[in-house]
C-alpha cells in the first residue's frame, strides 16, 4: 500500500512537471510566485538573463502567496517567491521548505478615489485609516484570494479592532483576483484598496487608474519578500540544483543591483529594495 502510494505520488509529480526529458536535457524549473512581482514587471526584467546564462527555462506559476505555498506543500514547484512572513515560517516549521532567504522588499500603500470620501489622505497610521473607511462605510475592495496582500490587510483590520466581512458588510467587497485586476475594480467603482507600491505604479504606467496614494510610510506597511526552496528530502522530484542556481542568481550582486534600479527610470523611484546587498 505504502509503495503503491509512493509510486502514485511520483507519477502525479511527473505529470505535473511534464514529460521526462530526453537524455542530456533538463526540465523547466517551476517557480511559484505571488502576483505582485509579476504585475510590477520584476520577473520579466530578471528571468531572461538567468535563462540565457544557465540554459534553463523557468516556468512561472503566478498565484497568491498562500496558493504558492500550497504548490510547495504538494511538491509542485521547485522554489517560491512569497510575501507572507507568518505563513512562510509555518511552512518552514512543517518541513515543506529547506531554505528561506530574504530577497527584496517594498511597501504597501492604501489607495483610493481622488474625492477621498473617508478623509484618510495623509494619515500616518494604516489601522486608523482603515477604521475611518469603515466608519464612513466607504467602499473597500479586498483581494480575498489567500495572498500575502490579503494576509497583511487582515492583520491591519485586526489592529484597527475590526473584522469586515463581505457577506455582512455591503461596503466591503472581495475581488477574488490578483492585484492588477483588484486595482482596476477599485478604480472603476471609486473604492479604496491595499496594494504594494510596485504593482500600483506599474499598473498606472500601463493603464490609467482613478486612484491615488492616500496612506504610505507606516512601518506596519513594510512588505518583505523571501525565496523558499521546496524540500527535496520530502519531494525527491524537486530540482534542488536548479532551484539553488536560480536562488543564487536572484541574490547575486549584479541581480540585486538591477533590483535596486528597477523602476527608477520610468517612475523616478525604485519599486523594490534589494535584501542581499546593494541598497539604492
Amino acid at each position: 500500500m505504502g509503495a503503491r502510494a509512493g509510486l502514485l505520488g511520483l507519477g502525479l509529480a511527473a505529470a505535473f512537471f511534464g514529460a521526462v526529458p530526453a537524455r542530456g536535457q533538463v526540465r523547466d524549473l517551476v517557480l511559484g510566485t505571488t502576483t505582485s512581482v509579476r504585475d510590477a514587471g520584476l520577473l520579466e526584467a530578471l528571468l531572461p538573463e538567468f535563462e540565457r546564462q544557465y540554459g534553463r527555462r523557468v516556468k512561472v506559476i503566478v498565484v497568491g502567496s498562500g496558493q504558492a505555498m500550497e504548490l510547495g506543500r504538494r511538491g509542485e514547484a521547485d522554489l517560491l517567491v512569497v510575501h507572507d512572513p507568518d505563513a512562510e515560517l509555518a511552512f518552514m516549521a512543517q518541513g515543506y521548505g529547506s531554505e528561506r532567504q530574504a530577497f527584496a522588499s517594498n511597501e504597501f500603500v492604501i489607495v483610493g478615489p481622488p474625492a477621498d470620501p473617508a478623509g484618510i489622505r495623509g494619515m500616518a497610521s494604516a489601522p486608523r485609516a482603515l477604521a475611518a473607511i469603515a466608519r464612513a462605510r466607504a467602499t473597500f475592495v479586498a483581494r480575498g484570494d489567500r495572498s500575502g496582500t490579503q494576509a497583511k490587510e487582515r492583520r491591519l483590520w485586526s489592529l484597527a479592532g475590526l473584522s469586515p466581512d463581505a457577506r455582512r458588510d455591503d461596503w466591503y467587497r472581495e475581488s477574488g483576483q490578483g492585484m492588477g485586476v483588484t486595482l482596476q475594480i477599485a478604480s472603476e467603482i471609486r473604492a479604496y484598496t491595499l496594494t504594494d507600491i510596485g504593482t500600483f505604479l506599474g499598473h498606472v504606467h500601463v493603464a490609467p487608474l482613478e486612484l491615488q496614494v492616500m496612506v504610505e510610510g507606516d512601518t506596519l506597511l513594510h512588505n518583505p519578500y523571501h525565496i523558499i526552496l521546496v524540500n527535496a528530502a520530502r519531494f525527491p522530484w524537486v530540482g534542488v540544483a536548479g532551484a539553488r542556481a536560480l536562488r543564487d542568481y536572484l541574490l547575486s550582486a549584479p541581480t540585486q543591483r538591477r533590483i535596486a534600479a528597477f523602476g527608477r527610470e520610468r517612475f523616478g523611484r525604485s519599486l523594490f529594495v534589494p535584501a542581499a546587498c546593494c541598497q539604492p
